[in-house]
């Protein structure tokens, strides 16, 4: 599936994509934090069908609904597949010493042996984050790796 990016200025970003089912839709992500869902018109995929404006709490739960779940789902199934992979989400709190600080800070990987796969954040998911990401109190980090790894990241996160 292609995912199409168009930057708006002054406003922020689209993102349009297709279903399988031959549907465009898109969501306009504004600098204030607002969406706009867009349904587009199936006789012309220029035109808008439906377009839903969303507030940050209702964006917040309609990306949970169809994003954060679908990351766990996915993962869930990876370690249905490979013996002995585990794979958690840990919130990291106001007194974690690495609140404010990056994920290259942690050295998860090299101190525990398990993997920063995700970042869920207002529910919204970064894949992959990259070292310099920066931890939020409330953040949820999703880690894989053995059950020692990733019980050792939890401990990490929480006490240093």
């Amino acid at each position: 599936m292609d995912l199409e990016e168009t930057k708006l200025p002054g406003v922020g970003l689209r993102h349009d994509f297709t279903t399988a089912r031959g549907r465009r839709i898109g969501v306009i992500s504004t600098r204030g934090g607002e969406r706009e869902l867009l349904v587009y018109s199936q006789d012309d995929p220029d035109a808008c069908h439906a377009v839903i404006d969303l507030d940050g709490d209702e964006a917040e739960v309609l990306a949970e609904l169809l994003g954060q779940p679908r990351v766990i789902e996915r993962l869930a199934r990876l370690r249905e597949q490979i013996e002995g992979l585990a794979t958690e989400g840990i919130y990291l709190e106001d007194g974690s010493p690495y609140v404010g600080r990056t994920l290259g800070d942690a050295a998860i990987r090299s101190r525990t042996g398990a993997s920063v796969v995700a970042l869920v954040r207002n529910g919204e998911v970064v894949p992959s984050p990259v070292p310099s990401q920066q931890f939020r109190s409330g953040d949820k980090i999703v880690v894989v790796g053995t059950q020692e790894g990733v019980r050792a990241t939890a401990e990490l996160l929480h006490n240093g």
